[in-house]
């Protein structure tokens, strides 16, 4: 499973941002409603990598909680606390898992719509 950053590689015309190759991957558009919040959770078997597309969402990775903006980027290994928030507005971003997804590879930690 890899867990490498995205990078960037710079070329003649410009660049191009690599997010995976030749890796298992899962990927999301996820949108949260305003005043909604995805539960604080964990995954065994893969890590994500996040990039806010729109609003301005409190993001908690690990012990680290921010206030995210458009074009911030999160990754979040295996086995650590996430989660986003939509305080304000409505936020949308983007999720690229690596690793085995499954929907059920979700311990949740804390979850306002009592959901285990």
């Amino acid at each position: 499973m890899s867990t490498k950053l995205p990078f960037t590689v710079e070329k003649p015309w410009g660049e191009f941002r690599e997010f995976a190759i030749n890796d298992r991957v899962t990927v999301k558009l996820i949108k949260v409603n305003k005043g909604e919040s995805l539960s604080l959770q964990e995954h065994h078997k893969r890590s994500e990598f996040w990039k806010i597309l729109k609003g301005t969402p409190e993001v908690t990775d690990g012990e680290v909680i921010t206030r995210a903006k458009i074009g911030d980027e999160f990754v979040v290994p295996v086995g650590v606390a996430h989660r986003i928030s939509a305080i304000d507005d409505d936020v949308e971003f983007l999720e690229v898992s690596h690793g085995e997804f499954d929907e059920n590879d979700i311990e949740r930690l804390e979850d306002k719509y009592g959901r285990t």
